[in-house]
């Protein structure tokens, strides 16, 4: 009660002296001035209070009395006062953000008063660490010749690189760190001179300053390979920047240098500026981020590590497989995992302090460490990911790992949805272990969360977990009947009519894999609710992929006699107009074949074969395929003539010399030449049966 009490007391005092900031006394605004930035440090309450009392554009309005004879002192004042209040909540700043205040603090930046601008660029800093924080207004305004923040770029690199301040050149470097968000921005940046820049700044002596570069750097290089060539061929003092990043590395170094300087190495390689086998990579980033994951290093240090890594090793088998043998790698990030902050929940403070007063600075420390457990669980889900997304044996010594799929299931329920997401990119990854889908999967019941996951999902998470399921619906996999059961196929349709791509490819994909060697009743419920009607614009998909998997489904469909002949009985129209469609269709070579394999199946059923020996156009399609210049097609057509002229099944003799009498007989013995041993051995076949 008393500090409630307190709390009051200290809002109406504020109160008593807003007035002071719109008195014509410079020495009176002053101290109102001084009083509420003094008040608003540390207590994200009181700064509330403040912005809720509307004096923001009185703020602005002072900073912008900067050039007044008597009133810079009041400008310096303000500007401290609103970089005070921009270390708030996100609800603060983005009212500072409303209040127009990011672009009267760049215009200020040009002040000749050294201590102002010093002041107007820490405002900024933090400011931009908001994700709320428009930083397209650097860009966008940039070359408007009659806006009075022409060409601001170059002023701030210019200062960056001129002034004796290390506070402007870390506060510039971070404000850049910030701006770079996009390629264009990157590409702007780097037009300018910032990587040189960037260099002279990672050879300043004070740490703040190299470590501002080195995000700086990191940021501007992410998914930019035409700036990433720039570093690598950069050179300062002598050494390339690539070499000086590696010495950053050294264990001399603090852990944050060593971290940064490592990811930025990363980012480097992962836009193709360095090769995956540089030794650079290799021998020196590698170690340095799995270095960075151990215990003995701060938690923030370790969650960072495992994220970098991750990003470092997720598309390079031998960086997979060297990071997974190196200096214990998985168990440590299977620690990871194991943290548990000595957070407590926010509901059991007073008990947990035996009743005594928790002050603001406590809370956020500790719902800081609740935010590192998440992002230690995050990074160390993700780097599983990387590691074993192409490798079988790494897979499995993941999985072997102790309870670690039981943190892989329980981050599926996670409340945290990045959580929930990072442990399903693992759980994908290590569904495709055709061992694991029949025994771990099995045994831990993995269906369970992931069927939750794929209701009222977002598009990201229904992307990932749509992904896994196709796995999960391989024929072999235990888990295919349990989704089987439980309203699957449903689900599965309705992905293929999402405007989407890559929902419509897992959804289709998951189908394809649900139809193999399924039994008729499960093909039945595909069919009917997928609809033809759906194949048909599925089969007009722009994506090729797409377009392959539902070929790739009607083909699962339309195997085993029984099937094919019950289905082509209900669907045989349509599925031949779907055919053709195809065959007729400006489409590559691999997707034609795949065309002619579905004719090939529906040859093998007793009385489906009839929709093929009925069509004239047909019949003619597959004679010129057998001579077309691409040997798949010409196998996959051959195969089909041998289905349909097959001498053991019943009206065989009529069929072959329908076929004869179209010259099919004399094209077999003419492709009795290729120097392909399929084809050859497919027309042999053919040839036997007309024999028989």
């Amino acid at each position: 009660m008393a500090n409630t009490l307190a709390t009051f007391m200290e809002v109406d005092s504020t109160k008593d002296n807003y007035h002071g900031l719109y008195s014509e006394d410079p020495i009176q605004c002053l101290e109102a001035l001084i009083n509420i930035k003094n008040l608003v440090i540390g207590s994200n309450r009181m700064k509330g209070s403040i912005i809720e009392s509307s004096v923001v554009p009185r703020l602005i309005q002072l900073i912008q009395m900067c050039n007044k004879q008597n009133s810079a002192n009041l400008a310096k004042e303000a500007v401290l006062t609103i970089a005070s209040l921009a270390k708030g909540t996100e609800e603060h700043v983005k009212v500072l953000i409303d209040s127009g205040v990011v672009a009267i603090l760049l215009e200020n930046t040009r002040s000749s008063d050294a201590a102002f601008v010093e002041a107007c660029l820490r405002a900024l800093r933090t400011i931009l660490k908001s994700p709320e924080t428009p930083v397209n207004m650097i860009f966008d305004r940039n070359d408007m010749k009659d806006d009075p923040l022409y060409q601001i770029i170059p002023h701030l690199l210019s200062l960056a690189a001129s002034h004796r301040s290390f506070v402007n050149k870390e506060c510039i470097a971070n404000i850049m760190a910030a701006s770079c968000q996009t390629n264009e921005q990157q590409n702007i940046l780097n037009n300018y001179g910032s990587i040189s820049l960037i260099a002279s700044l990672l050879v300043n002596n004070v740490l703040k300053v190299q470590m501002a570069a080195l995000h700086w750097l990191a940021q501007i290089c992410y998914q930019n390979e035409t700036v990433s060539a720039f570093v690598v061929n950069e050179y300062c003092d002598g050494k390339s920047m690539s070499d000086l990043l590696v010495s950053m590395m050294s264990q001399q170094k603090t852990h944050e240098m060593q971290l940064i300087a490592a990811k930025c190495m990363t980012c480097i390689y992962r836009s193709g500026a360095l090769n995956s086998d540089d030794k650079r990579i290799i021998y020196k980033t590698l170690p340095t981020l799995v270095r960075m994951c151990k215990k003995d290093k701060e938690t923030s240090i370790r969650a960072m590590g495992a994220e970098t890594l991750a990003y470092l090793t997720e598309i390079d088998t031998n960086l997979q497989q060297t990071a997974s043998i190196c200096d214990h790698l998985i168990p440590t990030l299977a620690d990871l995992l194991k943290y548990q902050s000595n957070c407590i929940s926010l509901l059991g403070y007073s008990d947990a302090f035996n009743n005594q007063p928790i002050t603001a600075a406590t809370v956020r420390k500790l719902e800081q460490e609740v935010i590192t457990t998440q992002d230690m669980k995050q990074a160390a889900f993700k780097a599983f990911a990387s590691l074993g997304a192409n490798d079988e044996d790494i897979r499995k010594r993941i999985i072997e790992t102790d309870f670690l799929m039981d943190h892989i299931v329980s981050g599926l329920s996670d409340p945290n949805i990045k959580t929930r997401l990072s442990a399903l990119r693992c759980l994908h990854s290590l569904s495709r272990s055709v061992q694991q889908l029949r025994t771990t999967f099995q045994d831990h019941a993995v269906w369970v969360p992931l069927r939750n996951l794929l209701h009222n999902a977002s598009d990201e998470i229904l992307s990932v977990a749509s992904s896994t399921l196709c796995n999960l619906l391989l024929e072999f996999s235990p888990s295919k009947q349990h989704f089987l059961d439980r309203g699957a196929v449903e689900l599965l349709c309705d992905l293929t009519r999402r405007d989407e791509a890559a929902l419509r490819l897992n959804g289709v994909w998951a189908l394809m894999n649900m139809a193999f060697q399924a039994d008729q009743n499960c093909k039945s419920q595909i069919l009917n609710a997928l609809g033809t009607d759906q194949i048909f614009r599925l089969l007009s998909d722009p994506d090729v992929n797409t377009l392959m998997k539902t070929l790739g489904l009607l083909r699962n469909l339309l195997s085993n006699k029984p099937h094919i002949d019950h289905i082509m009985s209900l669907h045989g129209k349509q599925v031949m107009q779907a055919v053709i469609l195809i065959l007729e269709g400006d489409h590559q070579s691999d997707v034609k074949e795949q065309a002619l394999c579905i004719l090939a199946n529906i040859a093998d059923g007793d009385t489906a074969k009839e929709f093929i020996m009925s069509n004239e156009d047909m019949l003619k399609k597959l004679t010129s395929y057998m001579m077309h210049s691409n040997v798949k097609l010409q196998i996959a057509a051959t195969f089909c003539i041998s289905n349909l002229i097959w001498s053991e099944e019943e009206g065989a003799n009529h069929r072959q010399d329908r076929l004869k009498e179209m010259g099919v007989h004399k094209l077999l013995q003419q492709l009795l030449t290729t120097n392909d041993t399929t084809l050859f051995d497919r027309v042999k076949t053919a040839l036997q049966q007309f024999n028989n």
